[in-house]
Parts: structure tokens; C-alpha cells; sequence
């Protein structure tokens, strides 16, 4: 109860104020909503930015790892040549004494890593090396001193290593001339680099299902993953393979993460609660700003209601009570056809008052929402006669002349007769409050039948409805404007009972209008063998 009081206190502001302050609390909404579509948006770049940098370094990596295999994968052939030629190599030596010795590779030697075999494989072959010659220099006359030993060790190094690096740089050059002439899907472990690609992801924090496809700097395809599939393929990310290579023996890595939309929006799905929140508290505020405009516009046309009505029961009333003086006077009475006028006064107003009275009481009406009908089997050309009939003398007494034109060949219709017959008075009855006082009022009625529907159109010459007021004059207490005038009488249901009544009849009504040329409603009724 207090919240109605509050909302209708506040319904009592001036528009002005209203507006003024919906327009703040508008503003900070739509200010909270786009800072919130802002962060989010700032997070996903941000999420975006990572996930790419993860993913080049990953690729890197795997490119990386996939050049080193190679390498390890040629040098550890070679070793294995060199280990099957040394098992298979003798070397015998004269020493200066007559004997022989001599040197054999065995099995003994094979625990040595690759690099340590290979290095003896090139001392063993290196002529200025020979054994010979080492053992000529270590056996000195008379067995010379150990810092001679030492000297001769040392030279014996330093022509190792020299040998041994030419050796390695020739192997190295051998190896790019031999490898970089295979072509692709010889040179790379396809399995290997998915499984290098994998583990470098994970190791960056990137557990999300991808693919990738392998193919010649020129385009052409030479490998795709077993499980590979399209979708994501529009974003993907690329890497060259052997970079150092000319363009022809490069290759191309591609690699799309057909989930990768999800895992950098899953970072920000905390935040659609709160956006989803915030937009349904803006859609709250505007709702509520919109009955509170409603509210105070019912408001104003209840106020001006109740001016309308207490002018409406005031000029009868007054009529009565100056009618009731008159018979107080005994002149009067002695005259019959003085009494007769004030008595049909008397008469006249109170059917006026009473008139009213059931115009208020429609209102209770619109507040049920329900209508009791009393239907029968109704000539609308017939009935509609009698009500042009009734109403010629109304017309008459403005100065006005009403024509009807009743030319429906079939009028039977399924109506309530005492609803029906107000509808058609009230509007007859608009026509000669809205007549223009500079022109004769002319009031046509017609009707005819179309797409098996009665059609009622009631025409006049009157002052017309803007298109703003055409749109609302259906509404309930809803008046044109005419300022503080109150030469036109009325409450605003008139029109609103009719279109109510007219729907309740399952039919339809609209109307045209133009300013200073006149309106014309058309009601469309059933007819009732439909």
C-alpha cells in the first residue's frame, strides 16, 4: 500500500521533473551497461592476445624440435656407419724395435656416445694421426722426461680437434646437401610433430582440441591430421618449417583450434550474469518510467473527468432547481400552459441528468471488462432507420439535415438491440457535437454489404481529427484537446464504449478523418447466416 502511495505521489510530480529524473537514471544505467560491454570487451582482446602468443611460441618450439630431430636422426646414421666400420677395421703398426702391434675397434668402444665415436672414427682416419707417428713421438731416447710426454699430448689434441672440427664442418655441409633434397614427407616424423605440438601447447596452458596440416612452401598439401575437420579453419595460425632452406624445400605448418572461440570467451563468463542483470534493471526502469507516465496521464484525464462531469450535473441541475422555484410561485399554477413548459423542463433536464448518470456508470463497466448481451435477430436497415428518424430532430435543431443511404441487401445481423442502437446514437451524436459552427452540419448513414459483412459508415462535414488524436480517440476518457473550453460536453467514453461494444459484437471499427473536411466511421459487423 505505501509503494502505491509513493508511486502515485511521485505520478504527481511535474512531467519535467520526471523527465529530468529518468534521464539520470537512464544515463547511469546505460553508462554501467556500457562500462561492463567495455571490460568485457578489453578481456577478451586480452585473452585473445595471450592464446596468440601462446600459440607462437608453442609452434616455434615444435618447429624447433622438429629440425633437431632431424639432425639427430642423420648423425646417429652416420654413427652407426662409422661403429660398422670401425668393428670391421685393423690397424697394424712397426714400432721402431721390430714388433707389431696392433689396434682393434671392439665392442668395448661402442658405449661412447655418438659424438665420442664419431671423433674416433676421424682420428683413426686422419694420416697425420697415425698411430705410428703418436707412438714415435711418445717414446723418446732413453725414455725422456713426462713434461715431454706432456708436450706431446697436447700437440697430439690440438691436431685432433683441428681435424675433427673440419670433419664435422664437412659433415655438417654433407648433411644439408643430402637432407634438403628430400622432399617433405621424408624429412618430417608426422606423428613425432603432432605429439610435439600437443605437449608444447599444454606446456603453454593451451588443453583445447586442434589440428594441423603440413604443406610445401608452393601450397601443396602433404599431410593432415587423422581427425581433422573445417570448422575454425577461416582463423588459423602458420609457421615455416626449415626456414633456412631455399622457398622450394621449405614447408608450411598450419594449425586452427576448431573450440578456440569458447576458451577465450570462458574467461569472461562470469560477467554475462551481471550484463544479463543490468539489462533486465534497464528494462525494469523503463517499464516502470512508462506506467509512471501513464499513470499521471490517467491522472490528468481523470481530473479533467471529473471538471467535465461536475460541468455536465450542474447545468441540469441548476435547470431543475430553477424550475422548482418557478412552480413555488402561485402565478404559475393559475397558468396551465406555463406549468406544462416548466414541467417539461423539469422532464427534459432530468432525462439529461439521468443520461449522464449511465454515461459514469460505464465506467464501471470498462473496470469488469464484461458486458451482459441480450442477442436477437436484428434488421440493421430497419433499426438504423428508426434511430435516423429519432435523431433527424436534434439535426434539425442545429441547423443540419441527415440523408441516409441504406442499401444492404442483406441486414440481418446478431446483436444486442440496446447496445447496438447507443452505438449508432453515439456516434450520430458526435457528429453534431464536433459539427463547425460556420458550416451547415450534413450527417450521412449508409450501409451496404461486402465480403459477406454488414458495413455501417456514419459521415459528417465537421471539424475533423488530427492524425496524432485519430490514433487515441478509442482510448477510454481520452478527449481532443480543445484547450479549457468546455463548448463540447462529454466525459471521453463515448468512443471507447463504442469500439468496446463493436468488438464484444465480433466486429471492427475505424475511422477517417481529415481537418476541416469531416470524419467517417466505419463499423463492419458479421452477418449472422456467417
Amino acid at each position: 500500500m505505501d509503494d502505491f502511495k509513493n508511486l502515485v505521489k511521485f505520478a504527481s510530480m511535474k512531467k519535467s521533473t520526471i523527465w529530468i529524473l529518468g534521464i539520470i537514471m537512464g544515463t547511469s544505467f546505460l553508462c554501467l551497461l556500457y562500462l561492463q560491454v567495455s571490460y568485457i570487451e578489453e578481456m577478451v582482446k586480452m585473452r585473445k592476445e595471450q592464446f596468440d602468443e601462446s600459440v607462437a611460441r608453442s609452434l616455434t618450439k615444435a618447429a624447433r624440435n622438429l629440425e633437431l630431430d632431424e639432425t639427430y636422426r642423420f648423425l646417429q646414421k652416420d654413427v652407426e656407419r662409422t661403429i660398422a666400420m670401425a668393428d670391421a677395421d685393423e690397424l697394424s703398426i712397426d714400432s721402431t724395435n721390430g714388433q707389431t702391434n696392433i689396434i682393434k675397434f671392439n665392442s668395448s668402444y661402442h658405449n661412447y656416445d655418438g659424438v665420442s665415436m664419431f671423433r674416433m672414427r676421424m682420428a683413426i682416419t686422419s694420416p697425420s694421426l697415425s698411430p705410428k707417428a703418436v707412438i714415435s713421438k711418445s717414446k723418446g731416447p732413453n725414455n725422456s722426461s713426462i713434461s715431454q710426454s706432456l708436450q706431446v699430448q697436447r700437440e697430439i689434441i690440438k691436431n685432433k680437434y683441428v681435424y675433427q672440427r673440419n670433419l664435422l664442418e664437412e659433415a655438417v655441409y654433407t648433411m644439408m646437401r643430402t637432407v634438403s633434397d628430400l622432399p617433405l614427407e621424408r624429412r618430417i616424423d608426422f606423428s613425432k610433430l603432432g605429439g610435439d605440438l600437443k605437449s608444447e601447447l599444454l606446456d603453454n596452458g593451451i588443453d583445447i582440441p586442434f589440428h594441423f596440416t603440413v604443406s610445401t612452401g608452393y601450397g601443396r598439401e602433404v599431410y593432415r591430421c587423422s581427425d581433422y575437420e573445417e570448422q575454425g579453419k577461416e582463423y588459423s595460425y602458420t609457421r615455416e618449417l626449415f626456414p633456412e632452406d631455399p622457398p622450394a624445400k621449405m614447408g608450411i605448418l598450419k594449425v586452427h583450434f576448431p573450440t578456440m572461440s569458447d576458451y577465450i570467451f570462458s574467461s569472461v563468463r562470469f560477467m554475462i550474469p551481471s550484463l544479463i542483470f543490468t539489462v533486465v534493471l534497464l528494462i525494469t526502469f523503463i517499464f516502470t518510467i512508462a506506467i509512471i507516465f501513464r499513470q499521471k496521464k490517467l491522472t490528468e484525464i481523470k481530473n479533467d473527468f471529473i471538471n467535465n462531469m461536475t460541468h455536465e450535473f450542474k447545468t441540469p441541475i441548476s435547470t431543475i432547481s430553477l424550475a422548482a422555484q418557478m412552480l413555488q410561485d402561485p402565478s404559475v399554477g393559475k397558468s396551465p400552459q406555463m406549468f406544462k413548459h416548466i414541467s417539461g423542463v423539469i422532464n427534459d433536464e432530468t432525462k439529461r441528468l439521468r443520461f449522464q448518470v449511465e454515461k459514469v456508470l460505464q465506467m464501471s463497466m470498462f473496470e469488469r471488462q464484461k458486458v451482459t448481451m441480450k442477442m436477437k435477430e436484428i434488421d440493421a436497415n430497419e433499426l438504423i432507420s428508426g434511430v435516423v428518424n429519432t435523431f433527424a430532430l436534434k439535426v434539425e435543431k442545429h441547423n443540419g439535415k441527415i440523408t441516409s443511404d441504406l442499401e444492404a441487401d442483406d441486414p440481418i445481423i446478431f446483436v444486442d438491440e440496446m447496445h447496438f442502437t447507443n452505438v449508432i446514437f453515439n456516434l450520430m451524436d458526435n457528429a453534431v457535437k464536433y459539427k463547425r459552427p460556420d458550416e451547415e452540419l450534413l450527417l450521412n448513414v449508409r450501409t451496404w454489404n461486402e465480403s459477406g459483412k454488414l458495413f455501417i459508415s456514419i459521415q459528417d462535414n465537421g471539424i475533423g481529427i488530427k492524425k496524432e488524436d485519430l490514433k487515441k480517440i478509442f482510448d477510454k476518457f481520452y478527449r481532443v484537446h480543445t484547450g479549457n473550453l468546455h463548448d463540447v460536453k462529454g466525459f471521453g467514453l463515448g468512443l471507447a464504449y463504442v469500439k468496446k461494444i463493436v468488438q464484444d459484437l465480433k466486429g471492427t471499427i475505424r475511422a477517417e478523418s481529415e481537418v476541416g473536411v469531416g470524419t467517417k466511421f466505419i463499423i463492419a459487423l458479421p452477418l449472422l447466416k456467417n
